[in-house]
């Protein structure tokens, strides 16, 4: 078999990893900076409106004695704006880790979505996603040890939603594209995976700092929202060395939701579900 290169393990390093995380003002993106931080790595920070949210990442981040870089990135504005992953890597000194976890969605029902509303939806979860993988995979590439791409899809990777079809398109798309970047980027030593959240407590959807054991959820088999760090810690898992033999897979954080199927539609006791 051919020796390709592979992310070194902490003993093996010969300097400190860097990873980059889109959209880590708030949320899943910041729990997995300071995540990461936490692991020993330093952090490229972006944001796109919340720059005071970005810079209390940063602070998290150096808190654990790590640098942090922040840099604004909108992914509307494509193809340009996947440039702030070589900014990042530049200033940082390389890039290890990529999360792409910058997201939107939208809460409209299908014939009444415009065509500018799927674009945007489209860019920002999909054809950004594409690019910044791309920017970081020819450093990891160029730097000759391997390294570690994690898209944040989300359960609707799998399943649809009403009301969501930009955002079902673009997480499905997101998650077949982990597949072929994970073939593709194999022989380098850069594994790539997806994380498929369930409902989480996050700002988007609309309980930032919500304790979640307080939260009853009867169509969860856990019974509850989950916690962003939650999802960290699963990033984080395959963002490390102990993941090396995992490429191609998209993990579901979801206390369950996944597996309900026909056992949600069975017991559903009204038609409130047709409308977002």
């Amino acid at each position: 078999m051919p020796a390709y290169p592979s992310y070194p393990s902490g003993s093996e390093r010969t300097h400190t990893p860097v990873a980059i995380v889109t959209g880590a003002d708030s949320g899943i993106g910041r729990a997995t900076a300071v995540r990461l931080a936490a692991d020993g790595m330093d952090v490229g920070i972006t944001f796109h409106t919340d720059e005071r949210g970005a810079a209390a990442t940063a602070d998290e981040v150096r808190g654990h004695s790590r640098r942090a870089a922040v840099a604004a990135l909108d992914l509307t504005h494509l193809p340009g704006a996947a440039e702030v992953i070589d900014e990042l890597a530049a200033e940082l000194g390389r890039v290890d880790v990529l999360v792409n976890n910058a997201g939107t969605g939208t809460a409209t029902p299908y014939l009444e979505l415009d065509h500018a509303t799927v674009q945007r939806v489209l860019d920002v979860d999909l054809v950004g996603p594409f690019l910044c993988g791309q920017r970081a995979a020819r450093h990891m590439i160029a730097q000759g040890d391997g390294g570690r791409i994690v898209n944040v899809t989300s359960v609707h990777e799998h399943q649809p939603r009403v009301g969501a079809a930009p955002y079902c398109a673009a997480k499905g798309g997101l998650g077949l594209l982990t597949q072929v970047m994970a073939l593709e980027l194999a022989e380098y030593g850069i594994t790539v995976n997806a994380v498929a959240p369930g409902e989480i407590a996050t700002p988007m959807t609309g309980q930032e700092d919500e304790d979640v054991t307080t939260v009853t959820r009867r169509g969860i088999p856990l019974g509850r929202p989950g916690d962003a760090r939650e999802v960290a810690a699963v990033v984080a898992f395959l963002a490390g060395p102990d993941a090396s033999y995992v490429t191609g897979a998209s993990w579901a954080v979801d206390g369950g939701m996944l597996r309900m199927g026909p056992m949600a539609g069975s017991h559903l006791g009204t038609d409130s579900w047709r409308r977002p």
